[in-house]
C-alpha cells in the first residue's frame, strides 16, 4: 500500500508540474508582451487577400503619410487604476468640435497603426484620442488584457474627455482585440456622451479566440490548456480569460453598435459575428464584406465600409 501510495504521490506531482508549465507556456506565448509572437509571423490566416490589389494598398499607405505630414498628433496619458502609466495620441480639429472618436487598435499592434482610419473621421470633424492599450506601444503593463483590463481604461478616456468637453458626442471605434475591447466596455456604465459603437472583427470572448487559435495553430484540444494557461493569467495578469468575454458584456449593453466582419476572416472567425449581433438588443446594424479577411474591410471595399459607417453613426451624433 505505502508503494503505492509513493507512485500515485509521484504522478499527482508530475501531474501539477506539467499543468503549471504547460499554462506557463501558453500564457507567455499569448499574454506576455515581452514574448515574441512567432505564430502571428507567417500565419495563413493573417495572408492578404488576393482580392486586394498592391496599388489599393499603396494608395492607402501614402494617404496614410500625408495625412500624418498635415496633422501631427500630440502625446497624452493618464495613469490606470491600477497605476498603469498608459498613452494616447490626440488629434484635435483647429475649429472647435464636440465630436469625439475613441479608438482601439489590434492584438500586438500600436495606436501608431490606426491612421487609415483615424483621418476618416478626423476629416468627418472629429476630435480623436487613439490610446495604446495595457502592455502595448508607450503604455505601461506586463500583460496583455485581450479587452478585459482595457475596458476600464477606455472608461477612464471617456473620462478624460467629458472633463474636457462636456458637450462631447463620442463613437467608440476598435479593430480586433480593439474591437472585443469596446464591446467589453459598452457593458460598463457609460455616460450618456458616448453615442454609438462600431466594432471591426471583434471576438466574443478571450477564452472562445484562445480555443479557436489553439486548435488551429496546434491542434490541441481546450482542456487542459486553456485551464491551465488561464490560471497563470489568475496568477500573473489578476484576471480571468475566461471571465473576459464581449458576448456578456454586450447583454448590459445600451450603446447602438455597428458589428463589421469580413467573409474570409479566418482569424477571428467570420461565425462569431453573428453570435455577438444576436446578443445584442439595442439599435444595432451588420456589415459583412465579401473576401475580407482578418482587418482587411477597410482595404477591400473602402467605399462601401465607410458609407456604411456614417451611415449608422450619424444617426446617432
Amino acid at each position: 500500500m505505502k508503494k503505492w501510495g509513493w507512485i500515485s504521490g509521484i504522478i499527482l506531482v508530475v501531474l501539477i508540474t506539467a499543468y503549471f508549465l504547460i499554462g506557463n507556456f501558453f500564457y507567455n506565448l499569448a499574454l506576455n508582451p515581452h514574448t515574441d509572437k512567432d505564430f502571428m509571423e507567417n500565419n495563413d490566416n493573417l495572408k492578404q487577400s488576393e482580392f486586394i490589389s498592391k496599388e489599393a494598398i499603396q494608395k492607402l499607405e501614402s494617404d496614410d503619410k500625408v495625412f500624418e505630414l498635415k496633422h501631427p498628433a500630440t502625446e497624452i496619458f493618464i495613469t490606470s487604476k491600477d497605476d498603469l502609466k498608459l498613452q494616447a495620441l490626440k488629434y484635435t480639429q483647429e475649429k472647435q468640435s464636440h465630436k469625439w472618436m475613441i479608438g482601439a487598435h489590434g492584438y500586438g499592434g500600436e495606436n501608431i497603426f490606426m491612421t487609415r482610419w483615424n483621418r476618416h473621421f478626423y476629416a468627418k470633424d472629429y476630435n480623436i484620442i487613439v490610446p495604446n492599450l495595457r502592455g502595448h506601444g508607450s503604455s505601461e503593463g506586463d500583460y496583455i488584457g485581450m479587452g478585459w483590463d482595457d475596458r476600464k481604461d477606455i472608461v477612464q478616456w471617456i473620462d478624460l474627455v467629458v472633463k474636457e468637453d462636456p458637450q462631447a458626442e463620442i463613437v467608440l471605434f476598435g479593430l480586433s482585440m480593439g474591437a472585443a475591447t469596446m464591446m467589453m466596455t459598452s457593458g460598463e456604465d457609460l455616460p450618456a456622451n458616448v453615442k454609438v459603437i462600431v466594432e471591426d472583427c471583434g471576438y466574443t470572448s478571450a477564452a472562445d479566440v484562445f480555443t479557436y487559435q489553439l486548435d488551429q495553430l496546434y491542434g490541441l484540444p481546450p482542456f487542459p490548456v486553456i485551464n491551465a494557461a488561464n490560471t497563470m493569467a489568475q496568477i500573473k495578469a489578476g484576471y480571468s480569460i475566461k471571465e473576459a468575454s464581449a458576448l456578456q458584456q454586450l447583454k448590459k449593453n445600451k450603446t447602438p453598435i455597428l458589428f463589421i466582419h469580413g467573409d474570409a476572416d479566418t482569424f477571428v472567425p467570420y461565425k462569431m459575428v453573428d453570435t455577438l449581433y444576436d446578443a445584442t438588443t439595442v439599435e444595432k446594424e451588420k456589415l459583412i464584406i465579401k473576401h475580407a479577411g482578418h482587418g482587411e474591410a477597410n482595404e477591400m471595399n473602402s467605399a462601401l465600409y465607410w458609407s456604411s459607417i456614417w451611415k449608422f453613426v450619424d444617426r446617432y451624433m
